[in-house]
């Protein structure tokens, strides 16, 4: 019998990190539609773009990351994110440790959660109708992940208005923010070490080079 712990864990990889690439393939004409329809229109693309690839990629951890990283930089909001997951510490941070941070924990959470991609079923998503207001600057898209146990997970995207359009910051599953739970797990890791420790533990789990 999986732990509660193994539960949670499962719930991410497969409807957090999925997600996530559902979001990176938007159309380029994001601005222009509902944000809910820039997601079923991913689901359907992140299926086309995995079709027979799940087992050269579950091989080829670099290709999957690589594959990931083409989706997702250009459509992801790596600088809000980790100014919203640093909080106050991203004010006290200079700009060389806030450049540091966002490649850190960007690199450190696209390969933690990396495989979920490969349980992508687009059958599994279902995409809710927007009852947002599509004229704001954030808003939340809201979804049903079907889990292979027949669980179903609501997952909630946030999305921001930039120029380039709708890009995603924020992941919500079952009430619990990812931005809000790395806060917390952040703010603690700071205050027990530094942020300079902290920023040096993700690139390493990142493989990004040690900063001279």
């Amino acid at each position: 019998m999986r732990t509660i712990e193994a539960k949670v864990f499962a719930v991410k990889r497969l409807a957090l990190v999925t997600a996530v690439f559902v979001l990176a393939l938007f159309a380029d004409a994001a601005s222009a539609q509902l944000p809910n329809d820039i997601v079923e229109e991913a689901v359907a693309l992140l299926a086309e773009r995995m079709e027979g690839r799940k087992e050269e990629f579950a091989r080829d951890k670099q290709a999957l990351y690589a594959l990931i990283d083409e989706m997702l930089l250009p459509r992801f909001d790596r600088k809000y994110a980790a100014q919203l997951v640093l909080g106050k510490h991203w004010r006290s941070a200079d700009e060389a440790q806030q450049q540091r941070f966002i490649a850190a924990f960007y690199n450190s959470l696209l390969q933690r959660y990396a495989d979920g991609v490969l349980e992508f079923d687009s059958d599994r998503v279902k995409v809710l109708a927007f009852r947002g207001d599509a004229s704001k600057k954030r808003t939340t898209v809201r979804t049903i992940v079907k889990l292979n146990d027949g669980t179903k997970v609501a997952v909630n995207y946030g999305l921001v208005m930039r120029d380039v359009g709708w890009l995603m910051f924020d992941v919500t599953i079952e009430g619990v923010s990812y931005i809000r739970n790395y806060r917390a797990e952040m703010d603690s890791e700071i205050r027990a070490t530094s942020l300079v420790a902290v920023i040096e533990r993700l690139e390493a789990e990142a493989g990004i080079a040690a900063h001279e």
